[in-house]
């Protein structure tokens, strides 16, 4: 048995699939009308929608078959996401990478195998898949078609990623971050794991807009992204809740931890405003609040908390007239 290869893309393949949060979720119509569809079409007992994880396929959609994942070591589709084209085995049995295969020997006893990638942003994520128990060739029309469905169930996950990013900085939006950091709280509540949430938002924003006009203010906004994602772990969420707010949400990180790692995103910020001298200096507050399941235990609470603590910050420059150009100003409680 010929286990399939890693794509040369797997860190940033993995980040995409992760960042639809599909996986693991429960069965819906619009997944499964095109497998229905497939299985109708192509007169197979089986068909697929299968994301390729980490370690396993994991089936959002599924007909014929009573598990709803596999390993990936065994996996059909591991290999069908290392190509472009439909990936096509005429009879299992026959050819000397799947003979021996497990899913082959056993239940469901695979000898027709046909599988489309599926491609996001460049990534294949898994693949529309079709089954046999029966040998069988596949013809161009076949294929034609079988392309054309697997393009549905892409523009499904589509508007699925569409609907929890933010177009103009390609990072979580505010329906994002509530569905990707309730999973992430549910588990640091669980194995007791410290959090912290910084509310953020960004210092004479508008003046921005106003002097440079709003082409130069989305610059802004996607040069502060790009600064922060450079220095933020894989575990770190980072979001846009609209206009020039953000949060981060840090996993397994004390909010001494967090502090540090905002002072740090605040010295980047310097760096960036020296080299870009573009005629104004970006530069932010924030207000940060730890994971606590007695009285920050839920991502609301949080975000309220940590919103009030940041207004106070800049009713504090107000007062003061402290506003200092290239530098963030931070409040925190436990």
């Amino acid at each position: 048995m010929e286990k399939p290869s890693v794509p040369q893309d797997e860190k940033s393949r993995l980040e995409t699939l992760k960042s639809l949060n599909i996986l693991d979720t429960l069965p819906e119509e619009r997944f499964d009308r095109l497998t229905r569809m497939a299985k109708r079409l192509f007169d197979v007992p089986i068909a697929l929608v299968s994301l390729v994880d980490d370690n396993r396929q994991w089936f959002k959609s599924c007909v014929g078959l009573s598990v709803n994942e596999t390993s990936r070591d065994i996996s059909f589709c591991g290999h069908a996401i290392l190509g472009d084209e439909v990936f096509i085995i005429p009879n299992a049995l026959g050819d000397p990478r799947f003979a021996d295969n497990p899913l082959v020997l056993d239940e469901p006893h695979i000898r027709f195998y046909a599988g489309c990638p599926l491609n996001i942003n460049g990534h294949k994520l898994g693949t529309l898949c079709i089954i046999d128990i029966e040998p069988r060739d596949f013809e161009k029309e076949d294929i034609e078609s079988f392309e054309d469905l697997a393009s549905m169930v892409e523009r499904e996950l589509v508007a699925l990623q569409m609907a929890i990013l933010d177009e103009l900085t390609k990072i979580p939006n505010r329906r994002g971050f509530m569905m990707l950091a309730e999973n992430s709280l549910s588990l640091c509540n669980r194995q007791n794991i410290p959090a912290a949430l910084a509310f953020i938002d960004l210092d004479n924003f508008k003046p921005i807009n106003d002097k440079f006009g709003h082409a130069e203010g989305d610059r802004a906004l996607i040069a502060f992204v790009n600064t922060i994602r450079k220095f933020i772990r894989d575990s770190d969420l980072f979001a846009r809740l609209g206009g020039d707010e953000f949060v981060l949400f840090f996993i397994d990180a004390t909010i001494k931890q967090a502090e540090a790692k905002i002072d740090e995103i605040s010295r980047l910020l310097i760096s960036y405003n020296k080299e870009a001298n573009r005629g104004y200096e970006i530069a932010f507050s924030y207000g940060i609040v730890e994971f606590n399941p007695e009285s920050n235990s839920t991502l609301t609470k949080m975000l309220a908390d940590g919103d009030s603590l940041m207004y106070k910050v800049k009713e504090k420059k107000r007062k003061n007239e402290l506003t200092t150009k290239g530098h963030s100003t931070k409040y925190f409680v436990h």
